[in-house]
């Protein structure tokens, strides 16, 4: 693969603190690179970099000659004066842009219902995301840099996205690199991962669900990894595992190490066991709406809704923006009345909000982090545990120094992450989470998720984030548009489905058999999604088709040889480490090398039949 860019040696401080150093790393064509790690450990930093708007302290990024970068930065550039569609297109005659079939699929993707010439200063700060995004994407870069371009997007318009990715170059073509906490995103669209963690960068192949396994694999092998963060990783791989179909859909040797890592890990969350919890706490009623209507302005939210909220219940909302999402959970928890109909509180019931704005931390902004949970309390119940407050804030990502950290001078997904630990301390039986996945990293989310498993009581979570909704909640709702909730037992991928046949139905006369164009279309094509080899595995002839399932069968004989080997191999440098004999043990370690060597030449080959075979 040619090479597009590259950093060498590069190195970037921030007063005392070196965020990169003596980093050297490069984009090829064909590379689609997600960028993971902690908020603060530098993904943003060196994603400036390498698309050359920041200036590191040392080193140098190299470009091919030519080669265009196209960059969405989270800081906005757009002139306050243009109109959408002169910030889209800029000064391209109407006739030009509008029969480019990427432009009208940037635009039927990202600004559907958005008026063309309206001035971006009267834009919220969603739009003026959206309107930033189809500029960079109506062009023709080589290299496409995207820093956290999910954020207001909604499900369908994060399926589009990477959609639109996905077959934006041909496979061997292009270059992207992405910062996004968006884990189904990452699987979706990305075919490396690079962890930027401690000033350095890992790199790993595939996506999300590649990268928890390698780090799981890494992890165990060296045994340097404390115990609290293996078993929190090995939880995410049982879900991993036993989720949605699309994201198990690996190769079957990865399957089988990840079946070998997690075969002592129970389910993520015991919902007998804590459907029983939440029956003592809440009793049998617990939130009852009968009838619903609201109206809000000249806007129908909800017209005759009933929804019964159980014991226990783990529900999902997902809907377009400007549905209700978010006024349902107001409703749910008593802060807005209904127009009509009625809603039953069961009397024991307890509700806590985590609202997408957090003002409730302004009443404590002048004290530190640990100040703040001591008014809480000095010890708590998680999972049938008693733990500290300091382990408790620790477990979500405050450790001992940043506990000590005034209020006003935490990052947005510090401030998220205080409030929810507020909310579960103060015991509510019924939690609702309004967009938790905001200024959320990977690894905190993962924290996140983990610490609500063991959450005894009723949960409802409004989220874009279909990893999320399908990580945490055991079934969805959703919210159309048009006054009505309607069940998703087939998840987000069925909510795709309804939302593409609305289009489709709006787009078309009846009976017109007129094809859908723009966003329609784009959502149409995203099922099966989480295998993004998928689309280029159905060409080959059934004969090819039989020739490559063979050549599978005969790969997975081998590999189970050498995996064999591999082991007897381990048993063997184990024995020379405790008897202390070096020289064998060069010896032996040398063989490890070359049977994982041919590991990897032999996957490869697998992939390749496995793509052919469909």
């Amino acid at each position: 693969m040619a090479h597009l860019l590259g950093a060498e040696n590069i190195g970037i401080a921030f007063g005392t603190r070196t965020i990169l150093e003596g980093l050297s790393l490069g984009v090829d064509e064909g590379d689609r690179i997600g960028l993971v790690g902690r908020n603060g450990d530098g993904k943003s930093t060196l994603l400036r970099i390498l698309a050359g708007l920041q200036t590191p302290d040392s080193g140098r990024v190299t470009r091919r000659g030519g080669v265009r970068v196209g960059v969405l930065d989270q800081q906005d550039r757009l002139d306050p004066e243009d109109t959408v569609r002169h910030a889209v297109v800029g000064d391209v005659d109407d006739h030009v842009w509008a029969s480019d079939p990427t432009i009208r699929d940037v635009l039927g993707g990202l600004l559907t219902g958005l008026d063309l010439e309206q001035r971006v200063e009267g834009l919220s700060g969603g739009q003026r995301r959206r309107v930033a995004l189809a500029r960079l994407l109506a062009g023709d870069d080589d290299v496409v840099f995207l820093d956290e371009p999910t954020n207001h997007l909604d499900v369908e318009g994060v399926a589009w996205l990477a959609q639109h990715l996905n077959s934006r170059w041909r496979p061997t073509d292009g270059g992207l690199v992405i910062v996004t906490h968006d884990r189904w995103f990452l699987d979706a669209v990305c075919t490396r991962t690079w962890e930027v963690h401690d000033a350095t960068v890992d790199p790993f192949d595939g996506g999300y669900a590649a990268w928890v396994l390698a780090r799981a694999e890494r992890a165990r092998q060296s045994a340097v990894v404390e115990q609290k963060r293996q078993q929190l990783m090995k939880k995410e791989l049982a879900w991993l595992r036993r989720g949605a179909p699309a994201r198990t859909a690996k190769p079957k040797f990865r399957i089988e190490a990840a079946n070998a890592i997690i075969a002592d890990m129970p389910e993520p969350r015991d919902s007998v066991s804590l459907a029983k919890t939440a029956t003592a706490r809440l009793g049998k009623d617990v939130l009852d709406l009968e009838d619903v209507s609201l109206t809000l302005g000249d806007k129908r939210i909800l017209e005759d809704v009933t929804l019964r909220l159980a014991p226990g219940e783990r529900l999902g909302i997902v809907g377009v923006n400007g549905a209700g999402k978010s006024t349902l959970l107001r409703l749910l928890d008593g802060r807005l009345a209904p127009d009509s109909g009625k809603i039953k509180r069961g009397k024991t019931v307890v509700t806590a909000t985590l609202t997408q704005d957090v003002k409730e931390l302004d009443e404590v902004s002048h004290l530190r982090v640990a100040e703040v949970m001591a008014r809480e309390g000095t010890t708590f119940q998680v999972g049938g545990k008693d733990v500290s407050a300091g382990q408790l804030l620790e477990q979500l990502g405050f450790g001992p120094t940043r506990q000590w950290t005034r209020v006003d001078e935490l990052s947005g997904g510090e401030r998220r992450r205080l409030q929810l630990l507020r909310l579960l301390v103060g015991e509510p039986n019924v939690l609702m989470l309004d967009e938790p996945t905001n200024d959320l990293d990977t690894d905190t989310l993962a924290a996140v998720e983990d610490v609500l498993d063991g959450w005894p009581g009723t949960l409802v979570v409004v989220s874009h984030d279909r990893y999320l909704l399908e990580r945490v909640t055991d079934h969805q709702i959703a919210l159309l548009g048009d006054g009505k909730v309607r069940g998703l037992p087939g998840g987000v991928e069925q909510y795709l489905e309804l939302r593409a046949a609305m289009e489709d139905g709006a787009a078309a006369p009846a009976g017109s058999g007129a094809p859908s164009r723009g966003r329609n279309n784009a959502v149409g094509t995203c099922a099966g999604m989480g295998n993004p080899r998928s689309a280029a595995a159905s060409g080959g002839s059934e004969a090819e088709r039989r020739q490559a399932r063979k050549d599978m069968a005969r790969i997975e004989r081998q590999m189970d040889r050498l995996r064999e080997k591999r082991a007897r191999l381990d048993a063997r440098m184990a024995e020379l480490g405790q008897a202390q004999e070096f020289d064998g043990l060069s010896a032996v370690s040398a063989e490890v090398r070359d049977v994982d060597a041919q590991l990897e030449v032999l996957e490869e080959e697998w992939l390749s039949a496995a793509e052919l075979e469909g």
